[in-house]
């Protein structure tokens, strides 16, 4: 949502000037807000991609050549919202960059400064270029270049429950807490299965039912249970209305009507079906 926002409004502009107004939007970068601007300023933004939390923009010179990219972390609140220049600034505005277009500027909003923006170098990752710092996670089930085979044999060589397997970034990327829990409930299993159990079949189900939540929540704009989570126009999602599992504690099953459950999974909540997604037998010690 928030990668095809900024591909579309962004993506091919030239940065005339960044404005930071928190320090802490770069405290990843080592030079602070002069090294920031220094290494985006006159520079073009190529693309927008992304590895599960992690956006990028890739960068290139006056000459056309590839210069690194700058590399977002959303965190618990961050926003990259693109706004028209005469629009007030948002209370949590942390940076703001300006095009020499005069057009749209791209800002990054952040209430609790959690996230933030860094100009870093790239590195070659399985034919791929991408940012040195997101070299070590996995491809998401929506990336073309995916491989699904390859996914479920890491999981089943893992010796972890399945949502705990689903919410490895290392390995497989972008499915979060409320996509995990529905991914489970359409492929009828439980959070607490062994993944040294999964058959193969069983594996695709998963993975596959992951990226068909994925998709749909694409297309209805994310999932945005407050107003934090907006894509670049600061437009709400609508994908919670769709939820069958997260967040419908006592409510009846979309499939069969048994009330739904939630438990306790880390510092978060599961929400599953006990009749659809059986507890198994044996679990990770």
């Amino acid at each position: 949502m928030v990668r095809r926002g900024v591909a579309d409004h962004a993506v091919g502009r030239t940065v005339a000037a960044v404005e930071v107004l928190h320090p802490r939007a770069v405290r990843r970068q080592p030079g602070g807000a002069a090294e920031l601007a220094d290494r985006m300023v006159g520079r073009t933004l190529a693309a927008a991609r992304r590895r599960g939390k992690f956006l990028w923009m890739d960068l290139t010179g006056p000459d056309g050549e590839a210069d690194g990219a700058v590399l977002a972390h959303l965190g618990m609140s961050g926003q990259l919202l693109v706004q028209p220049a005469d629009r007030p600034d948002e209370t949590h505005l942390r940076v703001r960059v300006r095009f020499a277009d005069g057009g749209p500027e791209l800002r990054f909003v952040d209430q609790r400064t959690f996230g933030g923006l860094t100009a870093v170098d790239t590195v070659d990752s399985g034919g791929e270029t991408v940012p040195a710092l997101v070299a070590h996670i996995g491809r998401d089930p929506l990336d073309p270049r995916f491989d699904l085979e390859a996914a479920v044999g890491a999981y089943r060589r893992r010796r972890t429950e399945l949502k705990r397997a689903l919410l490895d970034q290392t390995v497989v990327s972008g499915i979060g807490n409320i996509y995990a829990d529905e991914a489970l409930w359409r492929a009828k299993m439980h959070s607490l299965r062994p993944t040294a159990t999964l058959t193969r079949p069983e594996g695709r189900r998963v993975l596959l039912a992951a990226a068909e939540v994925m998709g749909e929540a694409l297309a209805a704009g994310g999932t945005s249970f407050d107003a934090l989570y907006v894509d670049v126009h600061g437009d709400r999602g609508y994908f919670e209305r769709s939820l069958a599992v997260y967040g419908r504690q006592d409510e009846p099953c979309r499939r069969c009507g048994t009330a739904i459950v939630r438990s306790s999974f880390t510092n978060r909540s599961s929400y599953w079906c006990p009749t659809c997604q059986r507890r198994p037998r044996r679990t990770v010690r």
